[in-house]
């Protein structure tokens, strides 16, 4: 038997006609550095993005299913192709404007993108890698940038606002199947090539829902929120889309992503909501010690993409009191995982163990705890193993390429379809994901395992240490010992490795605590703001590391 309900498709098209009708007043505000930001309503956007669904389709001769990539910063314009690229039934590839040229030339040709939308100021970026982008033959350039570095390019050269200008603000959204692709990213793997995921309407659509929802960021018309996060990371955690949906205004902070103007936006345009990456709030808190600033507009900042130090969170808890929530997440579950928000009825303080985890699942999020001998692990919040996860927003394949299948590595997918996330943790019985350690980063010393990520966090909770980052390396009693390598923090004083030592054996076993240290200007990162250790190894391999062993 079935439902007597209406078959209505969930498609991106949808969240753009709703936003712009119901929310037309709601603002999405791009910030400029100097001068007023630029400004334009829910219902312009809506208006602007039929004109470059027009531009695409008449002028570029876009066509369902295409492929059109955004080199871009989180503005205006870029919200714009979010909405009529998929509505319009083409595929919105966001780039990674901090991948390195051989990536970003491996990603647009195994895309097979036909247009690239960028931002002038991208553009020296965007130039060098253009002559090996086999499938690009047009370049849209958004905003202000020499145009100049174009001039051999054998692609067409347009320029955003003279290709909107005189289109209809009106669109016929074709009706699409809510199972098409509507964006894909690439993931920012440490090992081998990219890996691409293709989010259909739908779980764009449920995601959206999910981050509305009070269990998660529970955005509303009453809330402006500032996603640092980039848009080419994971569709920006969704908060574009679920920000059309909800009405919520956004604040875009284009390519001012360092600590000062970041507070002054703040300051200045008073968001309820942020979101980013820990290395992003370490800086503004740092900055904000050095100049304060009133940014208790905040009533709640969501940290991702790699734990944040306890530290970082209890300073902006008591300094600033804007509470710090942790989310889980990555490429492969579009992003939203679990979100670190503790239960009913606990005091604040009785409220840290929970806001310290990785976050609750919701209920579109099954999870396992898949066991070295193939059993799974019991949500005890004490037996560890690899997690696991299946769901409506979660990859079930990774992009084979332009006419080729879909690909499922048996290290990536379980035989049964479930996603193996890589993360090793724990889960309480009430269904919070504690994270221990990335599989290929926990550190297997004389048969048990050392966490890196506690040792971490341990290490930047001393005042003296800004960031650190601690690998595994190769040790003839051990088998592993880890390496911690350090960043000072400026003005701290001198500190020795010894007093670090000292430090670390107070909350640690002693067998845990690190033998051989380094100081390091700063630590490695990957393109999305994760601590890349697969450098750091590098370093430690050729003896480029300046290590004392203790």
């Amino acid at each position: 038997m079935l439902s007597t309900m209406q078959d209505v498709p969930l498609t991106i098209s949808r969240i753009l006609r709703h936003g712009a009708a119901v929310h037309g007043t709601s603002r999405v505000t791009t910030w400029t550095g100097d001068g007023e930001p630029d400004r334009r309503t829910y219902r312009e956007v809506g208006v602007r993005s039929a004109q470059l669904a027009h531009a695409l389709a008449d002028e570029l001769g876009v066509e369902r299913g295409d492929r059109v990539g955004t080199l871009m910063w989180n503005n205006g314009e870029h919200l714009e192709a979010y909405f009529a690229v998929p509505s319009m039934g083409a595929v919105l590839h966001t780039l990674n404007l901090r991948l390195p040229a051989d990536q970003l030339t491996w990603v647009v040709n195994h895309a097979a993108d036909r247009v690239i939308l960028v931002n002038g100021t991208l553009l020296p970026l965007l130039a060098p890698v253009l002559p090996d982008l086999e499938s690009v033959e047009h370049v849209v350039v958004v905003g202000p940038g020499d145009t100049s570095v174009l001039a051999d390019c054998r692609a067409a050269v347009h320029e955003y606002e003279s290709l909107l200008d005189g289109r209809p603000g009106a669109y016929d959204w074709p009706e699409l199947d809510e199972r098409e692709a509507a964006a894909m990213c690439y993931t920012s793997g440490t090992t081998g090539d990219p890996k691409g995921v293709v989010y259909s309407h739908r779980s764009v659509y449920l995601h959206a829902m999910q981050v509305n929802t009070t269990e998660a960021m529970g955005l509303s018309a009453a809330d402006t929120t500032l996603p640092v996060v980039p848009m080419f990371h994971v569709n920006a955690w969704g908060i574009p889309h679920a920000a059309f949906m909800s009405g919520a205004g956004l604040l875009m902070p284009d390519r001012f992503l360092q600590p000062a103007p970041l507070a002054e936006m703040i300051e200045s345009e008073r968001p309820t909501h942020a979101a980013a990456v820990p290395t992003i709030w370490q800086g503004l808190l740092a900055d904000l010690d050095a100049k304060p600033r009133d940014i208790s507009c905040l009533r709640s900042v969501t940290i991702g993409g790699a734990a944040c130090p306890p530290s970082v969170m209890r300073a902006f808890d008591e300094r600033h009191g804007v509470p710090v929530v942790h989310a889980w997440g990555m490429t492969e579950t579009s992003p939203l995982g679990t979100v670190a928000l503790p239960p009913a009825g606990l005091s604040p303080e009785e409220q840290w163990p929970y806001r310290l985890t990785q976050g609750r699942f919701p209920a579109s999020v099954e999870a396992r705890l898949a066991a070295p001998d193939g059993t799974f692990a019991p949500w005890d919040g004490e037996t560890a193993g690899e997690l696991e996860v299946r769901g409506p927003w979660i990859a079930g394949a990774y992009y084979g390429g332009a006419g080729e299948e879909p690909v499922r590595p048996e290290d990536k997918f379980s035989p049964d379809g479930w996603l193996r996330t890589g993360d090793v943790g724990v889960i309480s019985p009430d269904g919070y994901l504690t994270l221990t350690d990335r599989a290929k980063d926990v550190i297997k010393s004389g048969g048990e395992w050392i966490s890196s990520v506690q040792l971490e966090n341990l290490l930047m909770s001393h005042e003296a240490v800004a960031e650190a980052a601690v690998v595994a390396v190769p040790d003839e009693k051990w088998g592993e010992r880890p390496l911690a390598t350090v960043v000072l923090r400026e003005g701290a004083g001198e500190v020795s490795y010894e007093e670090l030592r000292a430090f670390l054996a107070e909350r640690l076993a002693r067998w845990q605590v690190p033998e051989r240290w380094a100081v390091i200007p700063e630590v490695p990162k990957t393109s999305v703001g994760k601590f890349d250790k697969k450098v750091l190894r590098g370093h430690y391999a050729a003896g480029t590391l300046d290590v004392t062993s203790l």
